[in-house]
């Protein structure tokens, strides 16, 4: 992979400014590279090239609140993203959660921190958080690139055929809270690196919502048994000792959980599918997983969407 030249000569001269950049010797890594993102870093700094068709006005209104929240949201280095067909913002750089060390996974921290952002009030003005729109955005590739002749197809779109009308983006979210939109653990970094505290990541997705969606990947990849139940414990009691308003602060809290988890699910399994009819091979123990839940989700009745002031 190779970075975009302007992202990357725009991360290495905000690395060292004023400087004359010619003897430089910081080596500039591609941290990934897809359609929606390319991510660059060069030193202590890294940048982004958000998704074309990026709207700036609301990623910005995403940056301040950032900018706001600097013990729970990585601060942006500038709250005015670049006018470029793709966006381009500056960030600090924060080491990630190591994908190969699974017992290290800061489930508490990423409750907490999830907990305290749903307890933020969000500003006027921000928009709504997008995960509804991705996950339709998942099915609606699905149906382009795969077609009903893949045997999954169709257990994948009879479990999005039974979620609320808000939880496939054909209605408005209920009023909501603050959200983060995607959480996973990869929306986790260290900063400073390499052992600061934890701080989420990505406000591509940020905005008002359903708080509860922020706990759906998690409940869907337990619901699913691909989550051991000590780790979703670990998470969830996290979050509901920091007041988190999601859920219930004790009891069932599946009937809140219940339709962004579906929602989850189904846009985790129709990823899966898209992407291992693309590379031609059949699906792999996890992906089998996840439509294997569709199938199970494909005759539940719809839930009423989550009233986040309970």
């Amino acid at each position: 992979m190779s970075p975009s030249p302007s992202l990357a000569a725009r991360v290495r001269q905000a690395a060292h400014p004023g400087r004359d950049l010619s003897g430089c010797v910081c080596e500039t890594g591609v941290l990934a590279d897809r359609p929606d993102a390319t991510v660059v870093r060069h030193g202590s700094l890294v940048g982004k090239a958000h998704a074309p068709g990026t709207d700036p006005e609301a990623l910005g209104a995403r940056l301040r609140v950032a900018a706001r929240l600097p013990g729970v949201l990585l601060p942006p280095l500038s709250t005015a993203p670049d006018g470029r067909p793709r966006p381009h913002t500056l960030w600090p750089y924060g080491a990630p959660v190591d994908p190969d060390d699974p017992d290290a996974a800061p489930w508490e921290a990423a409750g907490t921190l999830l907990a305290r952002l749903h307890r933020t009030p969000a500003p006027p003005g921000l928009p709504p958080m997008r995960g509804p729109a991705k996950a339709a955005a998942a099915v609606r590739r699905l149906r382009r690139t795969v077609g009903p002749g893949h045997p999954a197809t169709g257990p994948v779109l009879a479990a999005w055929a039974g979620l609320d009308p808000w939880a496939r983006a054909e209605a408005p979210m209920p009023a909501g809270v603050l959200c983060h939109g995607d959480l996973h653990l990869g929306q986790l970094v260290r900063h400073p690196a390499p052992d600061g505290p934890w701080h989420l990541i990505d406000v591509d997705d940020l905005g008002t919502g359903v708080p509860a969606w922020d706990l759906a990947r998690p409940a869907a990849w337990y619901a699913c048994g691909l989550l051991p139940p000590e780790e979703w414990a670990r998470f969830l009691g996290a979050y509901r000792s920091a007041g988190g308003p999601a859920v219930p602060p004790d009891g069932d809290p599946w009937p809140a959980l219940d339709v962004p988890a579906r929602a989850l699910a189904v846009q985790t399994a129709a990823r899966s599918v898209t992407k291992a009819a693309a590379e031609g091979r059949p699906l792999d123990e996890v992906e089998q997983a996840l439509v294997d839940a569709c199938a199970r989700m494909g005759g539940l009745p719809a839930s009423p969407a989550p009233d986040p002031s309970t």
